[in-house]
């Protein structure tokens, strides 16, 4: 027998098994027996529903099917095959494979970070009475409680635990069920469903009899005459669907809510419907609606058809191209031209972005292009949602989808062309839980599996990026024009220190600052304010004794957030209330220290009381259209100044903004960490170029205390390359990446001393292994103790070379393992980032 991939195996009915990836952290898939029912459907990629453990009922996807049992132990049979065909190709299991290998990880924990929750199946804790127990004969004392419960049971066969808190307080619904059971009153089994449901919609549609003989039409409506409500949701639905132009249209029906929705009453179909008038169905839909497509085509300027010439040209000896665009050159029309080339032969195509924000402004300038063959993928939707887009991909409906990192889990089968744009963006990067990726290089690594092409876009580029272009590994183009007529804005450095002691400085902003601001507003024109703070003050403090305020289970401060009036952990989700008194000394002298966005958006609105402020942070974005819903405010001109985090400086075109204003640029530039600079030229880059971005030259005012700073030169002359040489000398020194691969491992602990002890442990056995490479700590993390554990770390530096990282990282992971076998660390968790950014 073959599979759907080519694999033989027999078709005998005996003694056939199958290795399941399973969504947990363990280093080895499991092996069940293949019963005979569903041997001859079962193959790689699909999923099946397993017993793991004693209890416990997980989702596993078939990664090999073969005939030897497993020698450990005794294979267990596989409970059901849920799918009537793969949902997992091969390439997708062998792209998981590499995740795990590269980042240390397991399959497991790639597995579940690939599937969408609606693809795994979901476990209900049910209660039911016992079939021996009689109510009105216990034959155990029960208490008011005990009984309201049973009551409930007594006129349902079952019900969910979580349904019984509205009968009894929820503290106490442990013990009861727990006393219940001892009085073998109840039963409490785990119930296994499918999470996923497809959308419905209702329709009805008139009975075939009525269209082939007009006469029984004519005698229903004498029958109904007098009953109006049913007249007129007969006249409503002929109206609404033209049966005697054509009587084929009565098969597709009406959908039900068109007839409510025109004034028609619901009991009055369902009256028909029961008299057999109408026939009531139910059609499976789409969640997204339809899309019209704008026809016009793609015209590139003479620069943007150079630029696309040059990407096909290096595309013949190079599958990755950096496309590298100062802001505002018009990368996404060339992107729109690859990416309808590559569909038209038939190939698919993932344009990768870094965060929703980008998402929603980018979505509606691609849609007018691509319609619904477009699909759009990201965090925000529902579980139902992603699951309809994934569906979509193995179907063939959508051959060209958009989405932040986890798009590149979608079931691909004939990749084209990849796209990552903004590729310099830490949000590519993922921290917790495992796999701990970069999703631009692992997009690279999906696109060599699928022989497809890779374009890297960016007006800064990574600096790892950047050398793979000038050592000739990555084909390289450079775009130097912004797009049309728009120019590059002006720079203008505002020294805070010297407008402090003049005392010209208001309310955190420098004299230059609100000149600038005033002059746009008088000329209609939008403002964009960056400030990479969320909350109303990064702290509080004594002005007497200098106590601060904070978290409980973090070494950090808590941020005060104005509008909610609390104090905020970034770190853990804690909340305090704001203290009246300092809890030390009890003086009345509590102030605020620094300013979040919060209190940006509070001093704009008292400096420009006749301006329109919105702020875009994580604070006001975690509604599902909470981007959208801002950027179309701000798009529409309701809004006459943005204040925001990084979020506005991700890819965001508007007409009307001819200034951008950075509030604290020392914040980014001094921060503790060796790509501080590089992360600054980024930022700083990308945010002023939302400036003047149309026939309106733009301006960009950066506030600092160190205006002597050389970056800040380079980046108003947009110097890229001098900077670029600049840093790499340092990192060549200090062997730092691009020369060096990096490997950070945290060890967590309750205890402080557990903790560190682990990790002075593991840095003896790392420093045993062979091959080039420098051990840094360990050291205490810059924040000690997140969620109540306490964290230490240690920092490698291995050569460039792939067969010494290969042996390294095995020999690092056998070496944890043994450790986590040590009754001392077998609490003590070990994280692994490889390549942390």
């Amino acid at each position: 027998m073959e599979d759907l991939f080519g694999n033989n195996y027999p078709s005998s009915s005996k003694d056939l098994y199958a290795d399941i990836i399973l969504p947990v952290p363990i280093p080895l898939t499991f092996t069940y027996s293949i019963g005979p029912e569903i041997q001859e459907e079962i193959g790689i990629g699909y999923r099946v529903m397993v017993q793991f453990g004693r209890k416990r009922i997980l989702t596993g996807i078939v990664a090999k099917v073969h005939q030897k049992a497993p020698e450990a132990y005794k294979a267990k049979p596989i409970l059901d095959l849920l799918d009537d065909y793969p949902i997992v190709n091969a390439l997708q299991i062998k792209f998981w494979g590499w995740l795990a290998s590269y980042y240390c990880c397991h399959i497991g924990e790639v597995m579940n970070a690939a599937l969408p929750s609606g693809l795994k199946l979901s476990t209900e804790s049910k209660v039911q009475m016992h079939p021996d127990f009689e109510l009105e004969n216990p034959g155990y004392p029960m208490d008011d409680r005990e009984l309201l419960i049973l009551e409930a049971l007594e006129k349902k066969e079952e019900v969910n635990v979580d349904q019984l808190e509205s009968v009894v307080p929820v503290r106490a619904l442990h013990k009861i069920i727990k006393s219940l059971l001892a009085k073998k009153a109840i039963l409490v089994y785990e119930s296994v469903k499918e999470k996923y449901s497809p959308k419905v919609e209702v329709r009805v549609r008139l009975a075939p009899e009525y269209l082939s003989d007009s006469n029984k039409l004519n005698e229903l409506f004498e029958g109904i005459k007098g009953k109006e409500k049913q007249e007129n949701v007969l006249l409503k639905y002929l109206q609404q669907v033209p049966i005697f132009k054509n009587s084929q249209l009565n098969d597709e029906g009406l959908s039900k809510k068109v007839l409510t929705d025109s004034g028609c009453s619901p009991s009055s179909i369902d009256t028909l419907v029961k008299n057999k008038v109408l026939q009531s169905f139910k059609v499976k839909i789409s969640r997204f609606s339809p899309i019209q497509i704008d026809d016009k085509p793609i015209e590139l300027s003479g620069e943007q058809k150079e630029a696309y010439d040059a990407v096909q040209k290096e595309f013949t000896s190079k599958a990755t191209v950096l496309l590298h665009g100062i802001t505002g050159s018009g990368k996404t029309e060339i992107y729109i031209k690859l990416i309808l080339e590559v569909l038209e032969s038939g190939s698919q195509v993932l344009l990768l972005l870094p965060e929703i924000a980008l998402t929603t402004h980018l979505v509606a300038r691609l849609q007018k292009v691509f319609g619904d063959k477009m699909g759009v993928f990201h965090s925000k939707y529902s579980d139902n949602e992603r699951v309809d887009i994934w569906q979509g991909v193995l179907s063939g409906k959508y051959n060209f989808i958009i989405g932040v990192r986890s798009s590149l889990f979608l079931p691909f089968d004939s990749l084209g062309l990849v796209i990552v744009d903004e590729e310099h963006e830490p949000s590519y990067k993922q921290y917790d839980p495992a796999p701990r990726f970069h999703a631009r290089d692992a997009a690279i690594m999906m696109a060599w599996l699928h022989q497809a092409k890779t374009v890297l876009g960016t007006a800064t580029p990574a600096f790892e990026t950047f050398s793979n272009a000038q050592n000739d590994k990555y084909g390289y183009v450079r775009m130097d024009q912004r797009y049309g007529d728009a120019e590059l804005p002006h720079f203008h450095l505002a020294d805070i220190l010297k407008d402090k002691k003049k005392n010209l400085l208001k309310l955190d902003f420098t004299r230059l600052m609100r000149e600038k601001i005033q002059e746009a507003l008088n000329h209609q024109e939008q403002v964009l304010i960056f400030q990479n703070r969320r909350g109303y003050a990064p702290y509080i403090t004594c002005d007497e004794c200098g106590w601060i305020p904070e978290c409980e289970h973090c070494d950090v401060s808590l941020t005060y957030h104005q509008y909610q009036e609390e104090l905020r952990c970034h770190y853990c989700g804690f909340k305090d209330k704001v203290p009246v008194k300092c809890q030390a000394c009890g003086s009345n002298k509590i102030t605020t220290v620094g300013s979040g966005t919060e209190r940006i958006e509070e001093n704009l609105s008292l400096l420009f009381p006749e301006a329109r402020i919105l702020r875009m942070d994580l604070d006001t974005t975690r509604s599902k259209y909470g981007y959208q819903k801002i950027l179309e405010e701000f798009g529409s001109g309701n809004v006459d100044i943005l204040v925001g985090t990084q979020m506005i400086t991700k890819g965001l075109d508007f007409d009307r903004v001819s200034l951008v204003g950075i509030v604290d640029a020392d914040r980014i530039l001094f921060y503790p960490d060796f790509r501080s600079g590089e992360r600054a030229f980024q930022q700083i880059t990308q945010v002023a170029g939302r400036a003047g971005r149309r026939n309106v030259t733009g301006n960009v005012i950066i506030q600092t205390r160190r205006p002597d700073q050389l970056i800040f030169k380079q980046i108003m002359n947009g110097n890229y390359n001098d900077f670029y040489q600049q840093e790499m000398g340092e990192r060549r020194q200090f062997y730092y990446p691009p020369f060096v691969k990096n490997i950070k491992i945290v060890t967590k602990h309750k205890d402080f001393k557990t903790a560190e002890t682990a990790a002075i442990q593991l840095k003896n056995l790392l420093s045993d292994i062979e091959g080039r490479k420098i051990i840094l700590g360990p050291e205490k993390a810059l924040i000690g103790k997140i969620k109540n554990l306490f964290l230490f770390e240690i920092w490698i530096k291995l050569e460039k070379n792939a067969n010494t990282q290969e042996r390294f990282k095995q020999e690092m992971v056998r070496i944890i393992s043994e450790l986590q076998g040590d009754k001392r660390f077998r609490s003590v968790r070990f994280l692994i980032d490889v390549d942390p950014y």
